[in-house]
């Protein structure tokens, strides 16, 4: 019966993940060692036009950190062809919108417009590779701008340093071990001619990746990405990588942080293994398995059953050359870290210690399911995972394959992946408690 039961699991979870679409795109590189990948879906008149750059945090020198997050918001300062403060103002008026993120690995520029308004698009971001502004008056109004952003998302709110303090104590050799926000100090103390040195070493062809999903058509988009981006000269640098191995952790790191904070923080961060991996995969689904949704096994346990939290997550945080598991929670009133930490324990002991159910694996499949059907359900969200896939897993493809990754994800794997990785000896443990308590 038990036979029966788990084939019919299996065959149910392969049928479901049949059922998500492909997703057709064309790729192919410019002479200057621009990468291009387009995506045709006519459904409705929206075209998403993105670039991401092979750059982030970790690609910074020690003593200038921040210059890949400082220049996410400079590059919207202007450019040669682009009056100060215009890139806004231009998007609106042509009924589009634009943004750009960066992470420890890349930075990542869009626009979403109407599909007729797809040569704007290609223009600005040639303009932003070719001819971008950075000049002192540009540079001055930035470094206001992201000090006041790192005061007021990280120094003056209530677990505003959580990451920081992790991350700082999980690396000791690897640049991941400062966040893209940087230092406030070291952008004060760069030159206008290090941050000009930065732009021509980082946003050069060959380090980006041009994305278009959406209302197009394919050969017509090929005309205009020529005739604006063939002409722009390849970069004359060679492009720094890091190249240093994070040795183990060797034992368990922990500390205690005092915060303008009324309930305690308790924080566990495991080093894993880079995007990409085998194990990632398990770890991606025991994260899931753990906190998402009101039925997971964090929440019902910690928060609904023996309320000694308000708050409880896990989530995997994905980088390219390794990353971190982590697990927090915060505690409900009343309840002290120490009790919070040994709740959170339980749960995690029992994945370590008994392999899951059918039952909530055949859950965990059809909620990945979910997620790629989601994220492939915009032409943003296509635009973002094409240029993700190529320029940090090498593989655009896998927008259409990563999922037969998860597939093969078996009960027993999430059991191992627990039993290696979430250990005492490779973790991080932080305690936020409020300053009163400080002794």
């Amino acid at each position: 019966m038990k036979l029966k039961i788990m084939l019919f699991y299996l065959i149910a979870a392969t049928l479901a993940f049949s059922q998500v679409r492909e997703i057709k795109f064309t790729e192919y590189d410019l002479e200057n060692g621009l990468h291009v990948i387009l995506h045709k879906d006519n459904t409705t008149p929206i075209v998403a036009v993105s670039i991401m750059y092979h750059v982030g945090s970790k690609n910074e020198d020690p003593k200038r950190t921040g210059f890949a997050h400082f220049f996410e918001h400079l590059m919207f300062e202007g450019s040669k062809y682009i009056g100060r403060g215009e890139f806004d103002k231009i998007m609106e008026s042509a009924g589009g919108t634009n943004n750009a993120s960066t992470s420890q690995d890349r930075t990542y520029y869009y626009e979403i417009l109407p599909s007729n308004q797809l040569e704007l698009g290609l223009w600005i971001e040639s303009e932003r590779l070719l001819h971008a502004k950075i000049d002192t008056i540009g540079v001055e109004t930035q470094r206001k701008v992201v000090k006041e952003e790192r005061s007021q998302r990280y120094d003056n709110r209530p677990y505003g340093s959580l990451l920081e303090e992790t991350f700082k104590r999980a690396y000791k050799v690897h640049p991941y071990k400062w966040l893209p926000i940087g230092s406030a100090q070291y952008i004060d103390e760069a030159t206008i001619d290090e941050f000009r040195d930065f732009y021509k070493t980082f946003y050069v062809p060959q380090n980006a990746t041009l994305v278009i999903a959406g209302d197009i058509d394919i050969e017509k988009t090929k005309e205009l990405i020529d005739k604006y981006f063939s002409d722009i000269p390849k970069g004359k640098k060679e492009i720094p990588r890091p190249n240093v191995v994070e040795p183990p952790l060797n034992g368990e790191v922990r500390d205690t942080i005092y915060d303008n904070i009324q309930l305690p923080l308790v924080l566990q961060a495991y080093r894993i293994l880079a995007i990409g991996t085998k194990d990632y995969y398990s770890l991606d689904m025991l994260t899931i398995l753990l906190s998402s949704g009101e039925s997971s096994r964090l929440q019902k346990a910690i928060v609904d059953q023996k309320q000694k939290a308000i708050n409880v997550g896990a989530f995997p945080f994905s980088l390219e050359d390794s990353g971190l598991f982590i697990i927090y929670g915060i505690s409900n009133k009343g309840i002290s870290a120490d009790d919070l930490e040994k709740a959170m324990q339980e749960e995690i002991d029992k994945v370590k210690n008994k392999p899951i159910s059918e039952k909530e694996f055949q859950k965990l499949r059809n909620q990945i399911e979910n997620s790629f059907v989601s994220s492939n359900s915009t032409v943003a969200g296509i635009a973002s995972s094409l240029a993700r896939y190529h320029v940090l897993l090498g593989n655009t493809n896998l927008i259409n394959s990563e999922i037969e990754k998860y597939i093969n994800v078996t009960i027993e794997d999430i059991q191992n992946v627990a039993k290696k990785y979430l250990t005492k000896d490779n973790r991080v443990v932080l305690y936020y408690l409020a300053k009163s308590e400080k002794k």
